[in-house]
């Protein structure tokens, strides 16, 4: 792996790290506002492409903003912007997980003629005015009644979710599949040390999305679009991917069995051969959802 650097448009210095090699695919890491470093090689994608993962300013090896302000979802837009003015692409594949992909969706309906290709990897369509709900969320989990920790986690999730409790590490296990609890549990115990929570906060701040507009721009993109669910993620549950994907002009909905938050995790095998199937499909095609 290399990194690189980059300025951004009001001077921050910004890092990006590559895997692999051929055609690049730009990364927009979730959290939001996590180092891209979870993102590793994402399931074996890298031996396909050659990823370019951002770390979003304030992040990973990315400098703080003179203006907090800046870590705003749609003020982020710039610095996609310059990465791929950086990067020498007249126009680009992008892929983002989770939250990033209100900043993909902002991007490419700001650039619509810089975007090739749009993978969106479980994400929940905040910018699109649709969130997980606490009751999509449940109904996930209530997937998971069979595994030996749900006795325990279910409750605490409910806590959490009701506002009346903080996060608890049992419960973690709800975010992956096919992973052992352990094994979630090491990756999860990561996510604190690079999410930088001030940046967090402002992400979503209000301004930063304008839903009817964004639909708008979105049922124009030409570009085809990739929506990957887990089928076992509440955040967002496949129905909320598939309606997400309706906003599109050429967008299809795909649900990863046995999938959590992290798919390329739960199935490496699954999510790299399905992602590149879509990146390399001939004439705009997509992959038949499922």
């Amino acid at each position: 792996m290399s990194t690189g650097t980059f300025t951004a448009a009001d001077g921050t210095e910004l890092a990006y790290h590559v895997r692999g090699e051929g055609r690049p695919l730009v990364v927009l890491p979730g959290g939001p506002m996590r180092a891209s470093a979870y993102l590793g090689d994402l399931g074996g994608l890298a031996a396909h492409r050659r990823l370019v993962l951002l770390d979003l300013r304030g992040t990973g090896d990315s400098a703080p903003p003179a203006d907090a302000g800046t870590y705003r979802c749609d003020r982020l837009v710039d610095d996609v912007e310059a990465l791929r003015g950086h990067l020498g692409l007249d126009r680009m594949d992008l892929l983002a997980h989770s939250a990033g992909g209100s900043l993909a969706m902002l991007y490419a309906a700001r650039h619509p003629e810089r975007v090739s290709r749009l993978a969106l990897i479980t994400v929940t369509p905040w910018a699109l005015g649709m969130p997980a709900t606490p009751e999509g969320r449940l109904a996930a989990a209530r997937l998971r009644e069979g595994e030996p920790w749900f006795e325990d986690a279910f409750p605490a999730f409910q806590a959490w979710l009701a506002g009346t409790a903080d996060f608890d590490p049992v419960f973690e296990p709800f975010f992956y599949g096919r992973l052992d609890v352990a094994v979630a549990a090491k990756h999860s115990a990561l996510a604190d040390e690079q999410t930088n929570d001030e940046a967090a906060d402002a992400y979503f701040a209000e301004g930063a999305f304008d839903p009817p507009a964004l639909r708008a721009a979105l049922g124009r993109l030409p570009a085809p679009v990739l929506v990957v669910a887990g089928e076992l993620d509440g955040g967002p549950r496949p129905e909320l991917a598939r309606r997400s994907a309706e906003v599109f002009l050429n967008a299809t909905a795909v649900v990863q069995p046995d999938a959590g938050h992290y798919p390329w995790l739960d199935d490496p095998e699954w999510f790299a051969r399905r992602v590149v199937a879509f990146l390399d499909a001939d004439g705009g095609s997509l992959p038949s959802a499922e």
